[in-house]
């Protein structure tokens, strides 16, 4: 999937009422150590809510909640145990039951279980939140999960139609031309409607289509040429506009004629929406690379006592030096919490290449029958000055590759900046790494440098990459998980959304069985991997890689009381149902969240 072109576009003046800075409403807090502690008093009434501190309790004050009678996994790859307590909204025993029963009082709420299996909370460390967010928000969601055909497509676009006023504009959003049919067409929409105009957002970012009145609104000449930056019109093969749109200049013309403003009331009400969803799919902690301005951080950080799960951001590079005020809360190989919230902030983000579904992802070989290599977004000198920087800011980086040679000269620029041996400032990633070779794996092994994969490419791509992009020898090896287990590397699973449907079970099944869901086919069984390894990658190595290792990821006394419970064993059910598990509950700091 490709964020490149959503995240430049997300952060534009043009999509905000008063500009973006005023997304979640002015902070009238100024980012300095003053400003953070008038924070910290406002949001502490909220933060109680949330469970004290460690400090707050100690064991022989009992338990606030002991849960018994079903398959409580405190980290993968460890034994079972037949109670946990929790307190304070941490871990305070796991173990038999009969010893963690010591620690309950007449206050102690019991949760029997009753067969459920309980994990630590699961993690998506790539997940676009505040995007997602505005975007399912502001647009019709007409994607390949909800419309799998053509004709469920379409008929859906037109009830839509049906229930709009005539000159109001349609936007769409989430459309996949891989798995939905193909290209939409300006023919294609004026099916839908020639009353209104209407804006079709791909789900790649890069593309989009719109009906003969949208055209007509954006007074376009039949003989227009390419737009300055970038951006052209599509036409058919006799020469005419067939409705098609590429790239930021020409999205930037027409998205912000088809949807709303976004306002505070606006973000504030799909933030909540989103992440009550993510919560229902069984996460309790979600990490957004570089969609996230530092202006918004304080009314952000505000905002996450609100919501069910805890949020987290990195910083796109553009925007790094936002984070000045913000270094005397001490950046390194942990996160940084703002005060009384349940918002962190972990490293520095930069895009170093496009996507392989639309071709612009960097590769060392060409694309299946075509010369097109694809580029990176930048020189190689370029990055390393970029990544540079990034490490005299005391942070690591995480940098968006999912072409090979991408992967290069990221990891050229890593090696130059941090070292040869892995860095003391927090672990450096490779976002989504896609076509890495096992020789990448092996060296990011040795820079102590960590791969997180969107496996849904597999699971939703991985035919399309056989017959049209890759070829079935390279598409094999698509989000090789596999060379990571044989090299002793750890590694995550995220979902990237919007570019990919939210669910740590998906990733998980599709990790397992290497299983794409389109043609039923197994893609790179090689690359498969065992339960227990799938669930370590949206766990304990995915709260590492967001700086969170020490906090939750595993159920260990002393840690937070973040918890996943599902109604089935993921360990004993067929590894093809694992995505069919229904999520139970989800609990933030030793409260129900979900459920």
């Amino acid at each position: 999937m490709c964020l490149g072109c959503y995240t430049q576009l997300h952060l534009r003046d043009e999509f905000f009422a008063g500009g973006s800075s005023n997304a979640f409403g002015q902070a009238s807090i100024k980012a300095t150590r003053r400003g953070f502690m008038a924070l910290s008093a406002g949001a502490a009434a909220a933060a109680a809510t949330l469970g004290a501190s460690a400090s707050a309790f100690a064991a022989d004050s009992g338990a606030d909640v002991i849960f018994v009678d079903g398959t409580i996994i405190t980290a993968p790859g460890v034994a079972p145990v037949s109670a946990l307590a929790i307190g304070g909204g941490k871990v305070l025993a796991a173990g038999n039951a009969s010893s963690v029963m010591g620690l309950k009082t007449k206050n102690t709420k019991i949760v029997d279980l009753d067969g459920r299996t309980l994990l630590p909370g699961f993690i998506d460390p790539h997940n676009h939140t505040i995007l997602s967010s505005v975007y399912l928000e502001l647009c019709n969601d007409i994607g390949y999960v909800k419309y799998p055909t053509r004709a469920q497509l379409i008929d859906a676009m037109r009830g839509f139609a049906a229930r709009t006023p005539p000159g109001q504009w349609l936007a769409f959003s989430n459309f996949d031309n891989l798995l939905q049919g193909g290209d939409l067409s300006r023919e294609i929409l004026d099916t839908v409607s020639t009353q209104h105009p209407i804006f079709c957002w791909y789900t790649n970012g890069h593309d989009a289509c719109l009906n003969s009145k949208a055209l007509e609104m954006g007074n376009v000449p039949e003989n227009i040429g390419e737009i300055p930056g970038g951006g052209h019109y599509g036409r058919d093969a006799a020469g005419k506009l067939n409705g098609l749109i590429y790239e930021m200049p020409l999205i930037l013309k027409y998205a912000p004629m088809a949807m709303p403003k976004i306002t505070p009331q606006i973000a504030i009400k799909a933030v909540r929406d989103y992440t009550r969803s993510v919560a229902a799919v069984g996460n309790t902690f979600l990490h957004e690379p570089g969609t996230v301005r530092t202006e918004w951080l304080e009314p952000y950080a505000k905002l996450s006592n609100s919501l069910p799960v805890r949020v987290s951001c990195s910083i796109m590079y553009g925007d790094f030096k936002g984070l000045d005020p913000y270094k005397n809360l001490g950046f390194g190989p942990k996160a940084v919490q703002l005060p009384n919230s349940m918002l962190t902030i972990f490293g520095i983000k930069i895009v170093g290449d496009g996507s392989d579904q639309t071709e612009t992802g960097a590769q060392t070989l060409p694309y299946l029958n075509t010369t097109a290599k694809g580029s990176p977004n930048y020189d190689a000198a370029t990055l390393k000055k970029m990544v540079a920087e990034v490490k005299a800011m005391g942070m690591p980086v995480q940098i968006h590759c999912n072409g090979d040679y991408a992967q290069d000269i990221a990891l050229d620029a890593i090696e130059a900046a941090y070292g040869s041996s892995p860095s003391p400032l927090g672990i450096n990633r490779i976002e989504h790494s896609t076509m890495a070779r096992e020789d990448q794996i092996q060296r990011m092994k040795k820079l102590g440098v960590q791969p997180s994969f969107l496996m849904n490419h597999v699971r939703l791509y991985g035919a399309a990459y056989r017959d049209d992009i890759f070829g079935p020898a390279r598409a094999m090896n698509a989000d090789p998980a596999g060379w990571c287990i044989k090299n002793s590397l750890p590694f995550t699973l995220h979902t990237d959304s919007p570019c990919s449907p939210i669910g740590p079970l998906n990733l998980i099944e599709t990790a397992v069985t290497r299983r794409c869901i389109i043609d039923n086919s197994i893609i790179g069984k090689d690359q498969a991997i065992t339960v227990d390894q799938a669930l370590r990658a949206v766990t304990i190595d995915a709260a590492r890689q967001v700086g969170m290792g020490d906090r939750i990821g595993s159920l260990e006394k002393g840690k937070e009381a973040d918890i996943t419970i599902l109604e089935d064993n993921p360990y004993k059910v067929d590894p093809d149902k694992i995505s069919k598990i229904k999520v139970s509950e989800t609990w933030v700091a030793g409260q129900k969240k979900f459920g």
